[in-house]
């Protein structure tokens, strides 16, 4: 019994070796073990020999298992290096361009040492590496003047001489849309941001690009996303089985069942995100009213005819618009099974349908998981379409607020395709919520907006697909369904009242009462010119609050050329689902007419003073006709300011446009200065004393072009403060004095700013003072200008 007893041992040494990770070892000596039982097995008693047979099984089994482990583990290894290696590349690319050589030459050999230290068994990966590789080599030897570097096996075949070309993000969102300006790729400042803001919730998503479109779907097993375990919400937990697979659900999976997907089949049940389903049903609604993909055209993989399909490897890609740009989101098939036999997560009633399942789980990835804190229609239906989020409160009873005009916006331009529309419940109490069928603090998705017979009417679906409201115009109210309303809007409330799918129809009446806010989102051809701009707002910079002062603030300059409409959309980038929980950034958009950087707050008056307002999106729109400004001033405003914000500014326009911002000037000097006893002088109505106020002399050098200085000068805020500018002498005799005295005009609390314009090479005596004499107390003055300066004091 020499094998059995070799076998035992195998056996015993396999399973040491699987309980401590070594996973070679461990599938080496189970098949040792299976080999040597099976070899004895005749030798056992007959009514032994199945009992040796399962065994043989088993260790055979587990073999095959560990042995699939290890593989699919070196396979993500090779995957995560192939997109090292690629990230690299593209770094690379970018100093290249940017004429950065020894950077550039870095990041290529860093690349070529990365690939070389992948070891890939996948022979499509493998190509793809020594492709990126071959491409890093020549571009380093180009660099470096030499014919070889490094001790990579490369092809001896004659390569061109040609610079790699890559993928180039674009600043248009949709196809059809036409980038306005002349300035097509980003900055370094842009790519910057892009990059700081594509780590989500610990991921990284990274821009979508034309690149990805070859991307891989097919494995040798299964495809395993290491980061789709996502986070399950504590109602979940409490049924969680397993993470299953579709295959394992039915028995012919399909992403789409029929030629268009349905808004009623869509079935939300235990993840709190009723707006992202919401969302899903107004976009499926639309896909099949106007024959136009604009939901599942975001899926990945597709047929010929551009439709999303099944993926028996179970890899997805979603492409969905996050912070600023359109992302790509990898996702497995696997979904949340609860021990009672149900998904615990959203689906489609078509037993055999994906999609709804599948993008939920893409947008739940960027969200951190599940344990979903619940967002708006406006932020969802921006990430799946990128259609113009509008947030439109309902202020019943307020002077400024037309709720006729909203309604006939709304049926209009819903009937247009112009807009997809939800509206979300308030608070309501227990009693009401029972007495009416709404859900507090819930969206509906808006299917229908009609004016039958006179009466305002929508209809609208829970994303539950149940409960439904009760009151006017129900299926259970049966004093206005006249039968003349009936046939106009094809509806029998008697049948309806059979079947509680969650749809409904509800009079504009009740609406007004009982929910607080309409999310519109537009869309973007309605539009034929766009243009964005990334950015950061360092939370150093400018004050924290901009009460008094919004010089430090983001400012940009827009130029339109034409009449017509333009939609400015500030949007905030998040990358932590905290954030998104407790939301506690306002932010908004302050509009001016003169195109030119802007101090004060309310000097000049905004053209439109945003709201600032907690939601990522921030809309504006502007209205450009007969005898409007054609140059405006956009400043971004923070309210309390606590840290630093990424941004992305969009336009959007009917007409021709450029968009750009606003740098403060490159030369920047600080003057530390006090008033005190003597100095302390006041304003020139104290004639006696205001000479004695500090003064600084600034000198102007030659230059070919006049120099443009800002002074800013910032004291204590219970004293009224300002600063007067003086000619002392010119260069030139020749040339005229730009003007006797400036002054930065009506004193102002705590902060006032003096532009001064084309000033020839010259010195000048800035004098800052308090409005009464004896204010005593330190100030700074800032100069920025066009050119370099020096600047003393003189007592």
């Amino acid at each position: 019994m020499g094998d059995f007893a070799n076998a035992t041992e195998a056996a015993s040494l396999a399973v040491q070796f699987d309980q401590t990770g070594q996973a070679d070892k461990a599938v080496e000596c189970y098949r040792t073990a299976a080999r040597l039982l099976d070899r004895v097995r005749d030798r056992f008693p007959p009514d032994k020999q199945e009992e040796v047979r399962r065994k043989v099984r088993e260790y055979l089994e587990r073999a095959t298992v560990l042995k699939e482990q290890q593989e699919r583990a070196q396979q993500a290894e090779s995957e995560r290096g192939m997109q090292q290696c690629y990230f690299l590349m593209q770094q690379a690319l970018d100093a290249d361009e940017a004429d950065q050589k020894d950077s550039a030459l870095q990041l290529y050999t860093q690349a070529v040492e990365l690939a070389v230290s992948i070891k890939a068994s996948d022979p499509e990966i493998k190509a793809k590496i020594k492709g990126l590789a071959e491409q890093a080599l020549d571009r380093a030897e180009d660099l470096k003047g030499i014919k070889r570097i490094g001790s990579l096996s490369i092809s001896e075949q004659k390569r061109p001489a040609v610079t790699p070309t890559r993928p180039v993000l674009q600043r248009d969102q949709s196809v059809h849309l036409k980038v306005s300006g002349k300035q097509a790729t980003y900055s370094e400042e842009e790519k910057e941001v892009l990059r700081t803001t594509s780590n989500i919730n610990n991921n990284c998503f990274l821009p979508f690009m034309d690149v990805d479109l070859s991307e891989r779907f097919q494995y040798a097993i299964p495809f395993e996303d290491r980061a789709s375990a996502l986070k399950l919400s504590s109602k979940q937990e409490k049924e969680f089985d397993c993470w299953i697979r579709p295959h394992e659900i039915c028995t012919d999976p399909k992403m789409i069942v029929g030629e268009h997907v349905d808004c009623f089949s869509i079935k939300q049940t235990i993840v709190s995100d009723c707006s992202f389903v919401a969302s899903l049903a107004v976009s499926a609604l639309y896909e099949k009213r106007f024959n136009k993909k604009i939901i599942t055209s975001i899926i990945y993989p597709k047929n010929k005819s551009k439709s999303p399909v099944y993926n028996p490897f179970g890899k997805y890609m979603v492409k969905l618009h996050l912070n600023g740009v359109r992302r790509k989101i990898i996702i497995d098939d696997r979904l949340p099974y609860s021990k009672y036999g149900r998904l615990l997560c959203s689906y489609s009633s078509n037993k055999n349908e994906f999609w709804v399942s599948l993008l939920e789980k893409a947008y739940m990835k960027v969200m951190g998981g599940y344990d979903f804190p619940g967002s708006n229609s406006n932020i969802d239906l921006h990430a799946l379409t990128g259609w113009i989020p509008e947030r439109s409160a309902i202020r019943n009873g307020e002077a400024d607020f037309n709720a006729d005009a909203l309604y006939e916006k709304i049926r209009t331009r819903l009937e247009r395709g112009d807009v997809l529309v939800t509206v979300a419940t308030g608070a309501l109490s227990d009693a009401e919520a029972e007495r009416t069928g709404l859900v507090a603090t819930h969206a509906y998705a808006v299917l229908d907006v009609r004016l039958a017979n006179g009466v305002k009417l929508l209809k609208l679906k829970n994303p539950w697909s149940h409960l439904r409201w009760r009151g006017n115009y129900s299926e259970l109210d049966l004093s206005h369904w006249t039968p003349a309303l009936r046939a106009l809007l094809n509806y029998d409330p008697d049948s309806a009242a059979q079947y509680d799918n969650g749809v409904f129809w509800i009079d504009y009446a009740s609406i007004l009462n009982f929910f607080d806010v309409f999310y519109l989102n537009w869309n973007p051809e309605m539009f034929q010119f766009t243009y964005c701009i990334h950015q950061k707002w360092d939370a150093g910079t400018g004050p924290a609050k901009d009460a008094y002062n919004i010089g430090e603030n983001p400012q940009f300059s827009l130029h339109v050329q034409g009449r017509g409409a333009v939609w400015l959309l500030l949007t905030r980038h998040i990358t932590q689902i905290d954030d998104f929980r407790d939301n506690k950034e306002y932010i908004t958009l302050l509009v001016y007419k003169n195109g030119r950087r802007v101090y004060y707050p309310y000097d000049p008056e905004p053209y439109k003073d945003g709201i600032r307002i907690n939601s990522p999106h921030y809309l504006c729109e502007l209205i450009i006709g007969e005898g409007s400004a054609d140059k405006y001033t956009l400043v971004v405003s923070q309210y309390e300011k606590s840290k630093t914000i990424f941004y992305t500014l969009r336009a959007y326009a009917t007409c021709p446009f450029t968009l750009s911002k606003l740098e403060p000037y490159p030369h920047k000097k600080t003057l530390n200065g006090e008033w005190s006893g003597r100095t302390a002088g006041g304003c020139e109505n104290h004639r006696a004393t205001y000479p004695n106020n500090p003064k600084f002399i600034i000198t102007v050098p030659e230059a070919r072009t006049p120099c443009n200085i800002v002074v800013e000068l910032k004291g204590p805020k219970q004293y009224q403060i300002g600063v007067d500018a003086r000619v002392e002498v010119l260069d030139d005799p020749n040339v005229t004095a730009p003007f006797l005295k400036e002054s930065s005009g009506a004193y102002r609390s705590g902060f006032v700013v003096l532009e001064l314009r084309n000033l020839p090479a010259g010195r000048y005596i800035l004098t800052p003072s308090t409005f009464y004499p004896g204010q005593e107390g330190p100030f700074f003055l800032e100069l920025r200008s066009t050119c370099p300066l020096t600047c003393e004091g003189r007592n």
